[in-house]
């Protein structure tokens, strides 16, 4: 169980540090992937910023997570997965479904469920004496 759970969590690492060095690299194509039209230069610099640091920080949290199996290390990407799926679950029952919308709920769904499977699976540490 343990080493699925590694497995998949390394997995999305790489899934992550994929999209993230797509933002960094392709800002403009990465955007239209996402449903997004970048407008200026800000836009494009706001993208490439902000995306990439999303799916950077979000991979090397489940990296460094699965690589340790420590469910501490994890909490960041639970965290901004978690925050991404509210946020569109609030945008649909705001303005209701688009198409497509179910695809990146099932992703951050996933990604937090996985996390927090694993989390369970791998206990707290006990603090040091």
């Amino acid at each position: 169980m343990h080493v699925i759970l590694s497995a998949i969590l390394l997995a999305l690492a790489i899934l992550d540090l994929v999209l993230g060095t797509s933002f960094l690299v392709d800002p403009t194509g990465a955007a239209g992937d996402f449903g997004l039209a970048i407008v200026s230069t800000h836009g494009e610099s706001t993208l490439r910023g902000d995306m990439t640091a999303f799916f950077y920080v979000t991979a090397f949290s489940l990296a460094w997570g699965a690589w340790k199996r420590r469910p501490e290390a994890l909490l960041p990407a639970l965290g901004l997965f978690g925050i991404a799926f509210t946020g569109r679950f609030i945008n649909v029952i705001a303005q209701g479904p688009y198409d497509g919308w179910m695809v990146p709920m099932a992703v951050e769904a996933f990604h937090c469920i996985i996390i927090i499977v694993a989390m369970r699976a791998w206990g707290v540490p006990k603090p040091d004496a």
